[in-house]
């Protein structure tokens, strides 16, 4: 069994490796990330193009380290420099791991993206796990679509994501396929992010959660300052970008309602994350090359 609460002795024969969580856009790759590692490292929204990063989660067991890469969705035309740069990033992560785990949603007929991910994964000679997520959902009526496709995996596994169902068979079956090796990140260690980025991430997601389906995908937030004032308070300036000035009202919104309220509902997750007290001043700035921070060649 997988222990999360013991302390790990690791050993030149533990089981250690890199995992791609790899899917469609909303597919719950994040959320299964966040449920994997036992903590909230990847934010998460209904909405497509919240995961913009390869973010890494740490699993620490007694078998070993995974290292798991959450990736963005695939989509099937980069109709901007955002949507080509994420899926630059969707299919770089499936070069360097150890095991590929595609994640897929039985709420949804296999559609477009589906069959390009399922393509480009018949041409990478990995193990792969097929992970059938949202099985606590009530109406999930393309399983056995999904499960037609078992003899292109290593290995099929049911899961549910949201509750945790299952998600140690996940776990056994990716150690049972991982060399063994030195770990890469020291006990104790959930992920690669600095505070700075993860803020800003959470800064994203209540903008991702509180406005409409258009205008999340014009903007990103930057943390330009973090200060443990004396008093122990956390003080964290940061600013939201967005490409157009008419977006910049919209967020802010009538009376500066908008913006209080993004604010006040990242600076109460971010005092959970610390512990204590925090203090953030949030700006809206228009910059409409903000995209050229994803390197797109």
């Amino acid at each position: 069994m997988l222990d999360r609460n013991m302390l790990f002795w690791y050993t030149s024969r533990m089981k250690t490796g890199f995992v791609t969580l790899f899917g469609r856009s909303n597919v719950g790759k994040s959320t299964l990330l966040n449920r994997l590692v036992g903590t909230k490292i990847a934010i998460t929204s209904p909405k497509p193009q919240t995961t913009r990063h390869q973010l890494q989660g740490v699993v620490h067991a007694s078998e070993g380290q995974i290292v798991f890469v959450d990736t963005p969705g695939l989509f099937t035309s980069a109709r901007n420099a955002l949507t080509k740069y994420l899926n630059q990033a969707a299919q770089s992560a499936l070069k360097d791991v150890d095991v590929i785990v595609h994640v897929v949603d039985p709420t949804r007929a296999i559609g477009p993206e589906d069959k390009k991910n399922s393509a480009l994964l018949r041409e990478i000679k990995k193990p792969k796990i097929l992970v059938i997520n949202k099985m606590d959902v009530y109406k999930a009526p393309y399983v056995a679509a999904f499960e037609a496709l078992a003899g292109e995996y290593d290995e099929v596994v049911k899961l549910s994501a949201q509750t945790g169902q299952h998600t140690s068979s996940l776990l056994q079956a990716i150690f049972q396929r991982l060399p063994e090796g030195e770990p890469s990140y020291a006990a104790g260690q959930w992920t690669n992010m600095d505070n700075a980025f993860w803020f800003a991430e959470l800064i994203r997601e209540k903008l991702f959660l509180r406005l409409n389906d258009e205008l999340p995908y014009s903007l990103t937030v930057r943390v330009d300052e973090l200060d443990r004032r004396p008093d122990g308070t956390l003080y964290v300036r940061a600013r939201i970008l967005t490409s157009h000035e008419r977006y910049k009202g919209m967020i802010i919104g009538k009376g500066g309602r908008g913006i209080r309220e993004i604010g006040q509902s990242a600076r109460k997750e971010i005092e959970g994350v610390i512990g204590g007290k925090a203090f953030l001043e949030l700006t809206v700035e228009v910059d409409p090359h903000w995209t050229e921070e994803f390197n797109i060649s």
